[in-house]
């Protein structure tokens, strides 16, 4: 009896055993199955889309970079010039259309996209700070946070003719001193061009608190904001350097001819003056109390779609991109890369031209990328009019604008 209860026992045991191993070989079943099903689904290719505002030959080598991406990954890629305007992208952003990124584009646009909520924060492991100029984090960044990442910059410096000038005026009182003597013109009532001898002394658009611009700050009024203002009723009414009704194209085409030595404006004129045979460099803004001239900066920007739902595809792409196209940005369109290793390559430091231009920039003020913006350029400009016709006082003129941009911000927020 003994024995029969042993060998129960011992059957028992090996099926209880046995059924262990069962169980054990059909989780490790389940588990391998499951491995497999994540492997086939991080395998799963993605489909990006990329819009860009920048030139059909700018487009062309972000492709290029793009698809050495999607090969890398396994991805693809889908890069294409954006025609329409700003509006149509607003529509096209929640439609099953949309892009996943927008790159190439003016940073002084972001406000309306941010406004609308259709831009993603930068995560903190795509951009590492220090290596880009600081001006242009500034640029796309909204309440110290970053919403884009920075492309390429671009502003206007002094033009001079090398045939009449040996060196660059160095201060705006050599600058007054040559354009006595040589002539100098530049498009006096652009608000774009002239914000630099305001900000010269002190004055500014919107105060920047740390990142977050205050649009019911404005420094369009204050007394450094006045002497520049004087400064440019001089240059027409006291240095008769130009007439009150001057335009860009009048100043750009007296320069060109060489009856003038000194114009302001950005890199978009350089082939033209090469290709007219103009003997001329480059420089810098005239130094403002011996401190750098800051002059306005544009940037060209990239975001990442908030509505993507390819968000972390978006962001390798975005920085692949960012990290391999400042120099073919450079040679197909003269832009002006924002990461400091780039701007010590050979490419920009042996090019007399864009390193002047570089050089200014890194003192520039980032155009303000607030909506509010858009109250500024008429009052500016219609004010400086009456400045230079010397139908207004400096004074005038500096309380007419900011009433008048006030009175532009109410408007929209109503």
């Amino acid at each position: 009896m003994k024995g029969i209860k042993k060998i129960i026992s011992l059957v028992c045991i090996a099926v209880l055993i046995g059924s262990l191993f069962v169980g054990c070989g059909k989780k490790s079943e389940t588990s391998t199955t499951n491995q497999t099903n994540q492997t086939q689904e991080t395998k799963t290719p993605k489909n990006l889309i990329v819009w860009s505002h920048l030139t059909d030959k700018e487009v062309a080598e972000v492709d290029k970079v793009a698809q050495e991406w999607a090969k890398k990954t396994g991805n693809t890629v889908k890069v294409q010039a954006d025609k329409g305007d700003f509006q149509a992208y607003l529509q096209a952003a929640n439609s099953s259309k949309a892009p996943d990124i927008m790159f190439g584009i003016a940073h002084d646009n972001l406000g309306t996209f941010q406004k609308a909520q259709l831009l993603a924060e930068v995560p903190s492991d795509v951009v590492d700070r220090s290596k880009y100029v600081p001006m242009a984090l500034d640029a796309v960044s909204y309440d110290g946070k970053l919403f884009g990442i920075p492309l390429a910059m671009e502003t206007y410096a002094l033009f001079y003719n090398t045939d009449k000038l040996s060196a660059p005026p160095a201060t705006m009182e050599d600058l007054i001193a040559a354009g006595q003597k040589n002539g100098f013109q530049y498009d006096i009532n652009n608000f774009y061009f002239t914000y630099a001898f305001i900000a010269a002394n002190g004055g500014y658009v919107f105060k920047n608190n740390g990142g977050a611009l205050d649009p019911n700050d404005i420094g369009l009024g204050n007394e450094g904001a006045i002497k520049g203002y004087q400064m440019l009723a001089d240059f027409v009414q006291k240095y008769k350097f130009m007439p009150a009704t001057l335009k860009g194209d009048d100043a750009k085409a007296a320069f060109q001819k060489g009856k003038t030595a000194l114009y302001i404006s950005g890199p978009w004129d350089v082939q033209g003056f090469k290709d007219a045979g103009v003997k001329f460099a480059v420089a810098p803004l005239p130094k403002t109390n011996g401190q750098p001239t800051p002059s306005f900066v544009g940037i060209q920007a990239a975001f990442v779609n908030a509505n993507s739902k390819n968000q972390a595809e978006a962001w390798d792409l975005m920085k692949y991109l960012v990290e391999n196209t400042p120099m073919p940005l450079l040679k197909s369109g003269n832009r002006i890369p924002v990461l400091n290793s780039e701007l010590e390559k050979d490419e920009v430091k042996n090019d007399s031209i864009i390193s002047a231009f570089a050089e200014q920039a890194k003192y520039g003020t980032p155009m303000p990328n607030i909506p509010e913006m858009a109250a500024v350029w008429k009052p500016a400009g219609d004010n400086l009019t009456l400045l230079t016709s010397g139908k207004s006082k400096p004074d005038a003129v500096a309380k007419n604008i900011v009433d008048q941009v006030k009175q532009g911000i109410a408007q929209q927020q109503k």
